[in-house]
């Protein structure tokens, strides 16, 4: 069976977790290339109010320049993962998994497809039946509905040497409001959602964060 390294950063600025995030992906990286073992590490943390543009983002999605997002406190980074525009802030549950695929024996569609059935298994916890959109990574609700069709996870990945960085962002009592900055992964035909929104009251992120712990725990370290 995998370990699995687990650390809980809290509300942190955008630039520091990726500062974090990217050390301990270059050593996991280090160790591989020299035959040493390390350990998968899942890091969950929320961030202030940031919009970040992955590697195939088309400016275009971000609706607002860059100094009036400013004005209402929202921060901009361009980044390296895959996906378009997202945005990330207080009461959204981030996850990076800096994980090599290669001891799971995963590859990356199919490490992929894991972390929405995670996400997908924590929001059934909660009665909220969610599923995958064809086209469209992330976790999405009545996807046969297109007219209805929301989204209440995205996901956004890079990888080196099958080991991975950046990861999900899950909506649990998150402000909706700022998406409207932004076409949200470059959809303008698709809403966003909340678990909060979805069952009309705050969730506990606590509770949150223990259950998808241990979803990941089920999924991944087997």
């Amino acid at each position: 069976m995998e370990s699995l390294n687990f650390s809980d950063w809290g509300l942190i600025s955008y630039a520091d977790a990726f500062d974090r995030q990217k050390e301990l992906f270059e050593e996991a990286i280090r160790l591989k290339l020299s035959n040493q073992s390390g350990k998968n590490t899942l890091v969950f943390c929320e961030h202030p109010p940031v919009i970040t543009v992955g590697k195939s983002g088309k400016m275009m999605n971000l609706l607002f320049p860059e100094d009036v997002l400013a004005e209402k406190g929202v921060a901009l980074f361009m980044v390296d993962r895959g996906g378009d525009v997202t945005f990330h802030g207080p009461g959204q549950l981030v996850g990076y998994p800096i994980f090599d695929l290669d001891s799971m024996g995963l590859g990356l569609k199919e490490y992929i497809i894991r972390m929405e059935e995670a996400v997908i298994l924590l929001l059934a916890s909660y009665g909220i039946r969610s599923g995958r959109l064809e086209g469209a990574t992330g976790v999405w609700l009545d996807t046969g509905h297109p007219q209805l069709t929301r989204k209440i996870c995205a996901i956004g990945v890079r990888s080196s040497h099958y080991v991975t960085m950046h990861g999900f962002a899950l909506n649990v009592n998150t402000d909706l409001e700022y998406f409207h900055l932004i076409n949200p992964c470059g959809f303008v035909d698709k809403g966003v959602t909340s678990l909060q929104k979805e069952l009309g009251r705050e969730v506990n992120m606590q509770e949150v964060k223990e259950k998808l712990y241990q979803i990941f725990i089920e999924l991944f370290c087997k």
